[in-house]
Parts: structure tokens; C-alpha cells; sequence
């Protein structure tokens, strides 16, 4: 497996009208599949890819050649052991382990740019993702379309809070101008042409699901039904939902202005139950002094206020000061 050279000059994308339906042929398929911590799935996950290859290529949409590329993102389980042990015996299957955890977004790219397939379709190790939509996403493709954007078309399994939040989240920055594909995650396929734009976008801050929209070409989506981990356990908790929201991928050094964002929301709910305490004082109790209110309740209000301006100013200042050190986002260790 050898790495893309990220140095190929980019590529100028034409309107999406002047692209046509492509000739009816194979192509190489990669399959990239970012993992961390999945030993439990693995084994199954990579049966299912392996089958899904022969259906593709007997029905001719896919090369012989057309493989799978594991991602280790710094697991620390068994997960690169299983990924050594099917490579060794499976020629579609290839793995490639990163240094240490660098996260989803930047596993995802690391796959991206060293999967030497003319057609890669990113998808998560977990089988929530419905592969035969895989299918598809390649008969788009062969129809003229550069990237295919696999979008869930209800949210049934999920929990009521988790389909609230993720439905709100997307409506939300819809609302702030952000160019996004409703219910649409990290399961997508992109042509080589795609991938070598995107190399591109040097940022540190990864947020794919943001990124490429911009990138432009012609899209198509296809809808899938997702259903339950077949094992372990989710790798977003509620923490990394949260922290992913804000801002992609975050740094250790990102956290004390966190922290001040979190104090002004404290001191803004505070003044609040101030508020509350004094009326209650005032109407009930009968024992307020007079003044106090009026100069404390301000006091707590425009403090919280002025920390939580502090913590989203800070916000920006962290994302430009991780994106000025031009740091790597990935170092590969191993490949097999």
C-alpha cells in the first residue's frame, strides 16, 4: 500500500453540470475503516467487507484488486493484532496503524490519503452502516457523480435525547450558514479527484462533514436505515459528542478556556437564582435590605456574561493558535 503524494498539484473542478454519466466498467474500490478499541467487531466487520467485494466485483461494478484499509487509531486493545493477523491472511484486507490517538477526523484522513483506490468509500467499523448502500453510492458514481453521501433517513434507533440533539445540532448550524448534509456523518464515497483536493485543506480543526461540501463537484446521496453496534461499545460518549460539536477535534491546551466558558455559564445561572432568592426575600420573607439587590444581581450577571465572552473569544484564539504551530495531524507507525 503506498501513500498518496499529497504534493500532486490540485485539481480545478469543473460545474457539477459538465460532468456525464461515466462508461459502464470496474473500478478500484478502497474501503477505509477507522478503528479504535474494536476488537470485539473486527473480526465480523471484515467478513462482511471481504463478502461485500466478491458481490461487488461479481456483478463487475468493482476491480479484483479492490481491497479494505484498516485504520488504527492508536487502540489500546487488540484491534492492530487482528488487523495484522486478517492482512496476513486475506490479500484484500490491509491495515495501517497511526502513532497514538488522533482522533476519528484525523484516522479518517489518514485513510484518505493513503488508500491508493480510484473510488474510496469511508465508513465506521462498528456495522451500524448499512454496507449494501455501497452498491449504491458505486452506480452514482458510474452515473457522474464525484461524491455520494450516505444520509440516514430516520433516526428509530436512537435514543429520543441523542435525536434531539444530533437533529437540533444540524439545524443549528444550518442556521449559522454552515454547509452541511442533514443526517449525514463520515459514510460517504469520494473519487481520487476529490481526495486530492482535500489535501488541500491543511487545517488542524477537522470537521470532514463541513469540509467537503466546500470542495464542490457533483454529489448524489443515497438513504440507509442505521441499526444497532453489532458489539462493544459506542466510542462517542456524551463528552465527545460535545466536544466534537464545538469544535471537531480538540487539544489538551484548548481546556482552560473551556473552563472559563463553563465559569460564565455558572456565574450567568447564578445571577439567575439570585434573582429568584431576592424575590423571594423581597415578597415572602420580607427581609431583603434595601439596595442590595440592585447592585449585587448586576454584578453576577455581567460577570457571567463577560466569562462566557472570554470563553467563546477563546474559543477562536485556540483554534488559530493550534492551526499557526502547522503541527502533523497523523504520523503513520506501521503498515501492513
Amino acid at each position: 500500500m503506498m501513500p498518496i503524494d499529497l504534493l500532486e498539484k490540485s485539481v480545478v473542478a469543473p460545474s457539477s453540470t459538465a460532468l456525464a454519466s461515466r462508461a459502464v466498467g470496474p473500478v478500484l474500490l478502497s474501503i477505509v475503516v477507522p478503528c479504535y478499541n474494536e476488537e470485539e467487531v473486527l473480526p465480523e466487520t471484515a467478513k462482511r467487507l471481504l463478502a461485500l467485494l466478491t458481490l461487488l466485483e461479481g456483478k463487475g461494478l468493482t476491480q479484483g484488486a479492490s481491497a479494505v484499509y484498516f485504520i488504527d487509531d492508536g487502540s489500546r486493545d487488540r484491534t492492530w493484532e487482528i488487523i495484522q493477523t486478517l492482512s496476513a491472511s486475506e490479500s484484500h484486507l490491509h491495515g495501517l496503524k497511526l502513532s497514538r490517538n488522533r482522533g476519528h477526523q484525523n484516522a479518517l484522513l489518514a485513510g484518505l490519503f493513503n488508500a491508493p483506490g480510484e473510488v474510496v468509500v469511508s465508513v465506521d467499523a462498528d456495522l451500524q452502516d448499512d454496507l449494501g448502500v455501497i452498491e449504491q453510492m458505486l452506480l452514482k458514481y458510474q452515473q457522474g457523480a464525484e461524491i455520494v453521501y450516505g444520509v440516514r433517513q430516520s433516526r428509530t434507533t436512537d435514543t429520543l435525547f441523542k435525536r434531539a440533539t444530533a437533529e437540533g445540532y444540524y439545524k443549528l448550524l444550518k442556521l449559522m450558514g454552515v454547509d452541511l448534509v442533514f443526517n449525514h456523518a463520515d459514510y460517504r464515497l469520494m473519487t481520487r479527484r476529490v481526495i486530492n483536493c482535500l489535501a488541500d485543506y491543511t487545517e488542524v480543526n477537522l470537521f470532514l462533514r463541513g469540509i467537503v461540501p466546500q470542495i464542490g463537484f457533483r454529489t448524489a446521496t443515497v438513504l440507509y436505515d442505521r441499526s444497532e453496534r453489532f458489539a462493544g461499545e459506542s466510542k462517542y460518549p456524551l463528552r465527545k459528542m460535545l466536544s466534537f460539536a464545538m469544535d471537531g477535534i480538540t487539544s489538551f491546551s484548548v481546556l482552560p478556556l473551556r473552563l472559563l466558558t463553563v465559569l460564565g455559564l455558572f456565574f450567568a445561572a447564578l445571577s439567575l437564582f439570585m434573582v429568584c432568592y431576592v424575590l423571594y426575600g423581597q415578597i415572602v420573607l420580607k427581609t431583603t435590605i434595601p439596595g442590595w439587590a440592585s447592585s449585587v444581581i448586576p454584578i453576577y450577571f455581567l460577570g457571567g456574561v463577560q466569562l462566557l465572552g472570554l470563553g467563546i473569544l477563546g474559543e477562536y484564539v485556540a483554534k488559530i493558535y493550534l492551526e499557526t504551530k502547522r503541527r502533523p495531524r497523523f504520523v503513520v507507525e506501521e503498515q501492513v
